[in-house]
């Protein structure tokens, strides 16, 4: 079986890009991610230390959300990163972070960066 957990369009005000302004002013981002984890046990037990803490997992998310960055890739990097320390039973990721309104000639309402890694499972 495969089990999943969600955590679905969490959103920061941050100051990630290139351009000064956008290091000042700061903008909207969103983050979803896709987080791949034994979940059969909790099934199960219906015991918190059987799965991956939600409020934890977003802790992790806001604490590198708040690391200002030019690029939102090397701001996802971290994020899978940190997420993969602090929580060693994860599988895999799948995380999309999303700048709203980004400073470009046009109208769009995002611009993402889509990241996907499977680990090995060393537990």
């Amino acid at each position: 079986m495969v089990t999943k957990i969600k955590l679905d369009t969490m959103k920061f005000y941050a100051y990630h890009g290139v351009l000064p302004q956008e290091r000042t002013v700061g903008n909207h981002f969103t983050v979803t991610l896709t987080l791949f984890v034994p979940l059969c046990r909790a099934m199960i037990t219906d015991d918190l230390d059987d799965t991956l803490n939600y409020a934890a997992v977003y802790e992790v998310v806001k604490r590198e959300m708040e690391i200002p960055s030019n690029l939102i890739e090397h701001v996802g990097g971290r994020i899978m990163r940190a997420l993969k320390t602090a929580f060693p039973q994860i599988t895999g990721i799948d995380l999309e972070l999303s700048k709203l309104n980004p400073p470009i000639a046009g109208e769009v309402t995002s611009a993402s960066v889509v990241l996907s890694e499977t680990f090995e499972n060393t537990n």
